[in-house]
């Protein structure tokens, strides 16, 4: 199954009309059709998809989820970005938002960290171009605490990621 993207996410969360605003307001998703009381559906800006993020209903008596605590389940959900421009304009929504959780350097990618009104992970990151990689970075992946000035000084602000091909240098 050569998967070439991941078209949409479906989340349950504990009140739709909150979420929704988080996620509008904070990523810039724009909601596309809802079921009112019941679920929204969100695109990306700059998306082709129909939707890219479904928001369904549960109520406030939904308790929190367990994953990786005390249940198996989804850990996160990855976001792509283009540039680090968008990445730095997103970790400043995050953390006014106070939704940061924190910001990793993997050598391949630059990685945000956030938490959604109901505790949900997902990461926001930017990959390193292929061509900008050395055979050792792709070796040997780190996870180092993310200096995103200095990774714009690197790289400059409007350069285009890798696009989903970074982990492709030397395969």
């Amino acid at each position: 199954m050569p998967v070439q993207r991941l078209n949409h996410a479906v989340l349950y969360v504990r009140d739709v009309a909150t979420s929704t605003e988080f996620y509008r307001s904070v990523l810039g998703f724009t909601p596309v059709m809802q079921i009112p009381g019941k679920a929204v559906f969100l695109q990306a800006a700059g998306s082709t998809n129909d939707h890219d993020l479904g928001l369904f209903h549960l109520g406030p008596q939904a308790g929190p989820s367990g994953a990786g605590r005390t249940t198996v389940g989804l850990y996160h959900l990855a976001w792509e970005v283009d540039t680090l421009a968008e990445l730095r304009r997103l970790r400043d929504a995050l953390q006014a938002a106070g939704a940061l959780a924190g910001a990793s350097d993997h050598g391949t990618t630059k990685a945000l960290y956030a938490r959604d009104p109901d505790g949900i992970e997902f990461e926001v990151s930017w990959l390193v171009p292929a061509d900008q990689l050395s055979e050792h970075e792709h070796e040997h992946p780190t996870i180092a605490p993310l200096d995103l000035d200095a990774e714009v000084a690197r790289y400059g602000a409007d350069r285009l990621g890798g696009v989903g091909v970074s982990h492709s240098v030397g395969v």
